[in-house]
């Protein structure tokens, strides 16, 4: 089975060779960091920060060229490392998590910063603090055209401990937040600072994870939001994205994946059943999602359609929620809901997309023109879901720029 996952790592495999030529002498650490407390004052901080790669501008441009993500005009050079910062946890408790910084070479004082957020993970290991991918492309792209770049692993990937808490809005946002705090750290020590002045983008669950963001930051007096851009975003898991998965819209291989991955997910904050049994009709799925397995295991692991993998009964749950299922399904679906007005939204998706149906778009953008915001969405054509974030991100860069400009 070939998902949109699968592709995607390995159509960054090439551009690893590069980045590994560029990595600084000193080698990191093998093992991780150890717990340390948080606070609400101290969320944040940096546990440890790892320089992974000091990168020319020449050694940028090729390494987004052969991840095949655009090179800004007149590109600087970059440093990455990988952060290990406090946050918190699902039920607030302490906790750390990782995350990837670039910051530019030339480019030193009153930087903005843009926040990427990856999309789906099932696996610690690929995740970009760990892992060549998007995770690193993106920010090394931001930071060679002179902003901050970062891109949180979410909570339970990466170096993180504990399971990744999927699709859950609260965290993608809080874990974001705290990154930006950690850059902020960072670039002090590297004596740059940064502005405060932030933009967002992401893609698939990055997409719904930086509208969660987003809307976290119009209520932090910390930072400006100046724009946000997700692409192909889960935003409307009830309204759109399991209608699609219902009737067929949707990739079955991938529509299975993502269908697993949430009920797993959801079950572990919301209780949607005791024993796996329930809703699965082979419980050893759920151990697949233990952050440990491989993306070959899993896909080995899983069977063809949705109809295979889970119950009727379940499949008339999700068709028609209530409790359990249906508060999951309506505290994650407000990331384009209840936005205060004053900032640009500039959504990407694809019409051919059938891993993230399209409706999710155009309900976000229906609630974001219900705040008032200034919002559009960008049909990128008849094309699968990865190449809506190929055909995107070039004009996420362009509108970015211009807006630091302005």
């Amino acid at each position: 089975m070939r998902t949109p996952m699968r592709n995607r790592l390995l159509a960054l495999a090439c551009a690893g060779l590069v980045l590994a030529t560029a990595t600084a002498p000193a080698a990191l650490a093998a093992a991780a960091p150890a717990r340390e407390s948080v606070t609400i004052d101290n969320r944040g901080s940096i546990v440890t920060a790892e320089l992974l790669a000091r990168m020319t501008a020449e050694q940028v441009a090729a390494y987004l060229t052969k991840a095949g993500f655009p090179v800004p005009a007149r590109p600087q050079g970059a440093d990455l490392y990988a952060v290990v910062y406090r946050t918190v946890g699902v039920t607030g408790t302490p906790t750390t998590a990782s995350g990837v910084v670039a910051l530019p070479a030339r480019s030193r004082k009153g930087l903005w910063t843009v926040s990427y957020a990856h999309g789906t993970l099932a696996t610690r290991a690929d995740a970009g603090s760990v892992d060549d991918s998007d995770g690193r492309a993106i920010p090394l792209m931001f930071a060679a055209a002179g902003f901050a770049g970062v891109a949180p692993d979410y909570l339970g990937l990466g170096k993180g401990p504990g399971f990744h808490p999927y699709m859950d809005a609260a965290t993608e946002a809080s874990a974001s937040a705290d990154l930006l705090r950690a850059a902020g750290e960072l670039a002090g020590r590297q004596g740059r600072s940064l502005s405060g002045d932030v933009l967002v983008t992401g893609f698939s669950q990055g997409g719904h994870a930086a509208m969660a963001l987003g809307k976290a930051l119009r209520a932090d007096g910390a930072y400006r939001l100046r724009g946000a851009a997700p692409v192909s975003g889960p935003y409307h898991v009830r309204s759109a994205e399991i209608p699609a998965l219902l009737d067929g819209r949707l990739d079955p291989h991938s529509a299975t994946f993502y269908l697993a991955y949430w009920t797993v997910s959801m079950n572990r904050l919301h209780h949607f059943y005791d024993t796996p049994a329930e809703v699965f009709r082979d419980p050893a799925v759920e151990k697949l999602f233990d952050g440990d397995h491989s993306f070959e295991e899993i896909a080995a692991g899983l069977p063809a359609s949705p109809r295979d993998l889970v119950t009727a009964a379940y499949l008339e749950r999700i068709a028609k929620p209530s409790g359990a299922v249906l508060r999951a399904m309506q505290v994650n679906d407000t990331t384009c809901a209840g936005w205060r007005a004053g900032v640009p939204v500039r959504l990407f998706a694809a019409r051919g997309d059938k891993d993230v149906a399209y409706d999710n778009a155009r309900h976000c953008l229906r609630d974001l023109k219900a705040s008032g915001v200034k919002a559009s969405l960008k049909d990128v054509g008849d094309v699968d879901h990865m190449t809506s974030a190929f055909r995107s991100m070039p004009e996420v860069l362009d509108w970015f720029v211009t807006l630091r400009r302005a």
